[in-house]
């Protein structure tokens, strides 16, 4: 059990139109959706390849967060703003830190906090302008947190998803990012049509070598 700094870019998007315009965007429904709960999904281009892998948490009523791997956040909030005419939303940058906690379920393996946002593997997220790290968790570091990734079999951008070579179902993680029932999305067609077929594609994962050449 540990926690650690998690680099992630981070984006607000609010007003009248935030809601309507991120369904018709994202892979994920976002109706279920109630004031700060948080949902992984796709941003996809037309063709069904993955721009970003991206957490959404619905922060107000006209207001959400989302966030991705650090490095990618231009790509995110350029895809949508992409598509964005004529709609009453405002996206913008935050300089907000998250911190991640694995090894545990919550504290004391009970419940997640208050403020918590959904996370990949055995912990929770941490993110706001100055989350603070749980006194009662030791700290870990970047190592700690690639391995526990790896353990959870969990996609980074930018190493198993790379912008407009991947498409969702080659992730592995579709289960918890994508919607098969929400209506029409960019990029929706080849995700559909990759479901109806039934036979999974190849899986991408990432081989680990260590210095001693043992994968």
């Amino acid at each position: 059990m540990f926690w650690c700094e998690y680099p992630r870019d981070v984006v607000r998007v609010h007003g009248p139109d935030a809601a309507s315009y991120l369904q018709s965007q994202v892979s994920q429904d976002l109706r279920p959706l109630g004031v700060g709960q948080s949902a992984w999904t796709f941003i996809l281009q037309p063709t069904g390849k993955v721009d970003v892998l991206a957490r959404v948490w619905r922060v107000g009523k006209e207001a959400f967060v989302l966030d991705t791997d650090a490095g990618f956040g231009e790509e995110m909030t350029a895809r949508l703003n992409r598509f964005r005419i004529r709609v009453k939303a405002e996206i913008e940058p935050l300089a907000w830190r998250c911190i991640a906690v694995r090894g545990t379920d919550g504290p004391d393996g009970g419940a997640v906090p208050d403020g918590a946002v959904v996370a990949w593997g055995a912990g929770y997220d941490l993110l706001g302008e100055a989350p603070a790290a749980p006194a009662d968790v030791p700290p870990g570091n970047a190592d700690d947190l690639h391995a526990a990734r790896v353990d959870a079999v969990w996609p980074a951008m930018g190493s198993e998803i790379v912008p407009g070579e991947v498409i969702p179902a080659e992730t592995g993680i579709t289960a918890v990012a994508v919607s098969y029932t929400k209506g029409c999305y960019p990029g929706q067609e080849l995700v559909e049509r990759m479901d109806s077929r039934g036979a999974a594609p190849p899986r991408l994962l990432q081989r680990v070598v260590g210095d001693d050449g043992v994968a």
